[in-house]
């Protein structure tokens, strides 16, 4: 009888012993596919920004500056 309990109380532990294994396992992976996907959401917003257009006054119009509230615009 001392055998049998000792041999029910080893698997028990091991049964647990995986399961929790499988447990970490699983919640590593979903982390890591989480973190993924941001990574490779903010790496193509980053690369869909438009790059900055350089203005220059060419003509004879004057320069036009005013203040909208959201900041300063200035039209050359």
């Amino acid at each position: 009888m001392q055998n049998i309990r000792s041999i029910f109380f080893m698997l028990a532990g091991a049964t647990v012993f995986v399961a929790m294994l499988l447990l970490t396992f699983s919640v590593t992976l979903a982390v890591g596919g989480i973190l993924t996907v941001l990574m490779v959401g903010r790496a193509l917003s980053m690369k869909m920004k438009p790059a900055p257009v350089r203005a220059r006054a060419d003509g004879k119009r004057a320069m036009r500056i005013w203040n909208d509230g959201r900041g300063t615009i200035i039209d050359l």
